[in-house]
């Protein structure tokens, strides 16, 4: 009785380590509302502080204004007036963002909490928690599939908003589908707004947004767009020849070659595969800024499942056949050798097991197989 209790016991930790995102990204999203908070704030101080005292000095040394300079300082005054009412009006913004990620906290910590009041795996409490579990998983792998507007429904019907992100992946989503239809302005733009951020990144993503308006250009052949393009690098390309000299003469290279061209690596940067490169470049620079994981959560999970199950039977030519002639009887199959999970348990580690369950008329066989 004691070792039934001990088997069907929850262990929270265990559970929570494949939810440490959930708590991680609103810790991050905070942290970089508040530094938009310091920048716009130092930002008008540097303006307002020096704006005030240099109007102070200046009444200062003049007894009487003449009429000119008492509109010039009326106009200082508006000027200055009408900045700290834009500063107003952002503070406001980033304060309701900042009582949005808050409040998402406090739902994700809650939801938490309630698998530590779980005792077993045995509660219908368990069961509830674990169907939410799954659809915050399902929402999560269908974002990252592009499947924005079906996963805001399932969310929205489920009533999980909180708990998953919704609004984080659907910025991801709007940006890599710019890329791949060859615009780079959203992505520049975001770049922009994670200048500080990125110094630490080692992908490089801006300087590749900055070289593919280099390569687009030049890819005109016009000459105009080539006096362009030499410009375009001096300003954006040069300033980063201590890490990418390589790249930046390659780009020089360019200027002597057409698109069609079959001479490497001026043809695999002509290639329109580069826009793929770059959305898949821009994921992996969000995911790694954000501290999300590279793959669905979703995956994951399954990979954990799997790995308890696999053997090196799965695998074989002789299972595979005969997996798909069972499945197409009807009959189950096993969750490794199906043709939807197989790809993903195939470079899983086999199970281990600790002890063996020999049936007492097992026969060796000549191929050193044991069977019942």
């Amino acid at each position: 009785m004691a070792a039934e209790l001990t088997s069907i016991k929850l262990n929270p930790e265990s559970h929570i380590i494949l939810d440490q995102p959930l708590l991680r990204l609103p810790n991050d999203l905070a942290r970089r509302n508040f530094k938009s908070v310091q920048r716009a704030v130092e930002r008008e101080e540097k303006y307002i502080l020096p704006t005030l005292l240099e109007m102070n000095y200046g009444s200062l040394l003049e007894e009487s204004e003449s009429e000119s300079t008492q509109e010039q300082t009326l106009s200082t005054l508006d000027n200055m007036l009408s900045r700290m009412q834009g500063l107003k009006r952002k503070m406001q913004t980033l304060q309701e963002e900042e009582k949005r990620i808050q409040t998402q906290s406090r739902k994700r910590i809650q939801h938490l909490e309630t698998l530590h009041k779980i005792p077993t795996l045995a509660d219908v409490k368990y069961d509830q928690w674990s169907r939410v579990r799954l659809d915050r998983l399902l929402v999560d792998h269908m974002l990252r599939s592009g499947y924005s507007e079906s996963a805001k429904q399932l969310a929205e019907e489920r009533g999980i908003e909180d708990l998953v992100d919704l609004g984080v992946f659907m910025q991801c989503q709007r940006v890599v589908e710019s890329l791949r239809r060859g615009e780079t302005k959203e992505a520049l733009q975001w770049c922009g707004e994670n200048k500080a951020a990125l110094k630490k990144s080692q992908h490089n993503l801006e300087f590749e947004l900055r070289l593919q308006q280099y390569i687009e250009l030049v890819r005109s052949q016009d000459q105009t767009k080539k006096i362009e393009a030499i410009a375009h690098a001096k300003k954006y390309l040069v300033t980063n020849q201590e890490t990418q000299n390589k790249e930046i003469m390659r780009a020089a290279g360019m200027l002597v070659f057409t698109q069609d061209t079959r001479a490497e690596p001026y043809q695999t940067l002509f290639s329109t595969e580069r826009w793929k490169y770059l959305s898949d470049l821009f994921i992996k620079t969000h995911h790694e800024l954000l501290s999300l994981p590279s793959q669905p959560l979703l995956h994951i999970a399954l990979s954990a499942g799997l790995s308890a199950l696999k053997t090196p039977l799965c695998h074989s030519a002789h299972t595979s056949t005969s997996s798909n002639s069972s499945s197409s009887m009807g009959s189950s199959v096993c969750p490794i050798c199906s043709t939807e999970l197989n790809d993903l348990a195939r470079k899983m580690p086999y199970a281990h097991h600790s002890k063996s369950y020999v049936a007492g008329d097992s026969i060796v066989l000549p191929n050193g197989r044991v069977y019942s």
